[in-house]
């Protein structure tokens, strides 16, 4: 059976298996809709956190990123597994002894205002939403190439399935399902990693492989052997990075604490019984999360290595099938600007913007070679190549020629872990309409069959926002999602971190520097990646910082004007002090 249809199988055995457990999981009532009771078991929600955690940018772009950026890449691997350990062990205990599962509800209740509350509110909702689009960019990704179906098409499939279970079942059925998808992910994850790192290196165990010598019999090791193959091509030496060290730094900042503050996270500690048991799961959540994320690394370098030799100076015609299906996607072009036949693949742009293919009716119009034609114009420079980087751990196991089961396998994981994280944040969205707005500050009197029939009218329209932002995302998978953990950096961090441990931070200074840092960021962020992408440029940034690292700079000024301002106003009344010494001391 060829990939396509294994890939029927799969995905179709895996969305039966999530739709069943929505059904047997049906919320009934809004504690099951929001924290499933407070009574999923500890290595359950640390399963359900993993898949919550590694997204569609850890799974489907991050190692397509570090491929790209070589060293440089490391930043998303220190950024996100540190702002776990900051997450487990700074924030999560105290908020979990507060008893609050929803930012905009610790930071109203902790900053006696309702105007708080709806600003955190505001906050949760931006970061949610850019953060869920690169969510579905991921799941129409897989469906554009291994349904063959256009992204579009492949988003709204992707709508359909996580409406179904995050709208009926709320956090219970998500917390069940995440624990199915992490199964499907790890899998699909490890299995092409441990198949290529035999076939490059004769180790089965990719972590191992990773620096091992090859396994031809000439004694190099495989990142030389990459190195050598960059330079020769005439890109940077894959070990060596190109960013600033000013950049790398913000950046990392920027993921960490970012992470430490995503509100579709925090509330994973709700779920389960008693503080222990948070505890408890967020170790079984570390070390699920560590089996992939030590793989990512290994995974880029096989794939980098892989595509360069398969296609690098190589006549088209001689392509295997797999690039010509790719082609039809739009996400692996090749434009012959020399008429020579050969896939030139050199540093710089082959094209200007992302590839426009030139269509007669549904069929795409094919050149003298019989590669698919583009309607753009072609870059300055002899490169001839168009990856798209969110494709790599996608087209890894057929770029290393592994059975079509195992291509359907990894196009299962990479639904799972978008579909898993999707969800998660879509309750977020739900509950800040519903709980944190319509029950706190609108209608504190509403009934509880009324407030989860709002609940699940608030996921069912952020479902479809999500799908336009899906098809309409501002840049790759992982960037999509760097930025909205610059805002969450930005806007949620000091006010969590202030209202914890400073108890003279008044209203007045928390919500003066949650206004200050998010517009800030989000406006350094909109003038660079929307505005005037041209100008995106080191030369143009401040003080060196891109627009994936100012959520660290938008940090700092929310930190400053949050103190500067508190000075101005009186302290907070004496029983918010008493209760910030209380929470102080999980137990």
């Amino acid at each position: 059976m060829d990939v396509q249809i294994w890939t029927y199988i799969l995905v179709g055995i895996t969305f039966a298996l999530y739709i069943g457990i929505a059904l047997w999981s049906k919320a009934a009532s809004t504690s099951e809709f929001y924290v499933a009771e407070g009574g999923v078991n500890p290595l359950m929600n640390g399963m359900a956190t993993a898949a919550d955690w590694m997204s569609a940018a850890s799974f489907l772009s991050m190692a397509g990123l570090i491929s790209f950026m070589g060293y440089d890449g490391s930043v998303y691997l220190m950024g996100w597994t540190g702002g776990y350990v900051l997450l487990a062990l700074l924030l999560a205990p105290y908020l979990r002894k507060f008893g609050k599962f929803t930012v905009p509800d610790f930071i109203g209740d902790r900053y006696y205002s309702q105007i708080a509350r709806t600003i955190a509110v505001l906050c949760a909702l931006i970061v949610s939403f850019t953060y869920v689009a690169g969510q579905m960019r991921g799941v129409g990704l897989v469906f554009s190439k291994f349904l063959e179906v256009d992204i579009f098409w492949g988003v709204i499939i992707g709508m359909t399935i996580v409406f179904f279970y995050a709208v009926l079942g709320g956090m219970k059925g998500i917390t069940y399902t995440q624990v199915a998808q992490y199964c499907v992910l790890i899998f699909a994850f490890m299995v092409p990693a441990f198949f290529i790192s035999l076939q490059l290196t004769g180790s089965p165990i990719p972590q191992i492989g990773f620096g091992s010598t090859l396994s031809d019999g000439s004694g190099t090791f495989l990142l030389d052997k990459l190195d050598q193959l960059h330079t020769d091509l005439g890109f940077a030496e894959y070990t060596s990075g190109t960013k600033s060290m000013q950049d790398v730094f913000f950046i990392t900042i920027a993921l960490m604490v970012g992470t430490a503050g995503l509100p579709h996270v925090i509330v994973r500690f709700f779920t389960v019984p008693k503080v222990k048991d948070a505890r408890i799961s967020v170790g079984y959540a570390l070390i699920f999360i560590a089996i992939l994320y030590t793989t990512a690394p290994a995974i880029a370098v096989f794939s980098r290595t892989n595509l360069i030799e398969t296609v690098s100076e190589q006549p088209y015609t001689e392509m295997p099938e797999w690039f010509n299906t790719w082609e039809e996607t739009a996400l692996l072009n090749w434009v012959d600007k020399n008429g020579d036949g050969n896939i030139n693949y050199l540093p710089g742009a082959a094209i200007v913007g992302t590839p426009d293919i030139k269509r007669e009716g549904l069929d795409p119009v094919r050149g003298v070679h019989n590669e698919v034609l583009l309607n753009n114009e072609l870059a300055d420079g002899p490169n001839e190549l168009y990856v798209d980087r969110d494709i790599m751990v996608l087209a890894n196991p057929e770029i290393a020629g592994l059975p079509a089961w195992v291509a359907a396998l990894v196009a299962a994981g990479g639904l799972a872990a978008a579909l898993s994280t999707a969800a998660g944040l879509l309750l977020v969205i739900s509950t800040s309409v519903s709980h944190d707005l319509i029950k706190k500050q609108i209608n504190p009197d509403i009934s509880d069959k009324a407030e989860l029939r709002y609940a699940r009218i608030a996921a069912a329209v952020a479902v479809v926002v999500a799908g336009y932002f899906g098809i309409n995302p501002p840049g790759f998978v992982a960037q999509v999602v760097a930025i909205a953990f610059g805002l969450a950096a930005a806007s949620f961090f000091p006010a969590i971190i202030l209202g914890i441990f400073y108890k003279k931070m008044n209203r007045e200074g928390a919500v003066a520097g949650m206004v200050a840092g998010l517009l800030f960021t989000l406006t350094y962020i909109v003038f660079f990646k929307i505005m005037f992408p041209e100008l995106n440029t080191p030369e143009n940034w401040w003080f060196g910082i891109s627009p994936e690292g100012i959520g660290t700079l938008g940090m700092l000024v929310n930190l400053g004007v949050s103190l500067a301002i508190s000075m101005v106003f009186p302290d907070p009344p004496e029983e918010v002090q008493e209760m910030v010494e209380n929470i102080r001391y999980p137990r």
